[in-house]
């Protein structure tokens, strides 16, 4: 009788589960994108070992587009290439505001080497479909 109980127990709690996850899902309702940098405020120069908040300002093309983060990838020892990431709410129920605004977010990066570190900032693509860069170049001091 015990091992009934259990067994009846078990298959309420896989029905429970199977008829709980139906959402009525139509699918993803947004994506990433890649955003437009426009400009960042580096110090003059770097300590090592210390923790900068860098200001990136960016583009925000319309009102169904938000910030995410960023993608830093390390391309050398200090050489950094940074890419502000949004993520794009695609319900067609929504109406977006078109205006693009600037708008600016702070990355944390923390010095760990010495001599200068190199930085390119993505701001877009060319009528060539090529990759363009703001660089800016920070010397570390000691």
């Amino acid at each position: 009788m015990m091992k009934k109980g259990i067994v009846l127990f078990i298959l309420f709690g896989i029905s429970l589960l199977v008829t709980s996850c139906d959402l009525d899902d139509d699918g993803q309702n947004f994506h990433f994108t890649t955003l437009a940098g426009v400009e960042a405020n580096f110090p003059d120069s770097f300590e090592l070992n210390e923790t900068y908040d860098i200001e990136v300002t960016y583009l925000r093309p319309n009102g169904c587009t938000f910030f995410e983060g960023f993608d830093v990838a390390k391309t050398g020892e200090t050489d950094r290439d940074i890419v502000v990431i949004g993520s794009v709410f695609t319900d067609n129920d929504t109406a977006c505001t078109e205006a693009v605004e600037e708008v600016v977010a702070t990355l944390k990066f923390n010095v760990i080497f010495t001599g200068e570190y190199h930085f390119r900032l993505y701001t877009g693509i060319d009528e060539n479909e090529d990759a363009v860069y703001v660089e800016y170049t920070v010397p570390v001091v000691q």
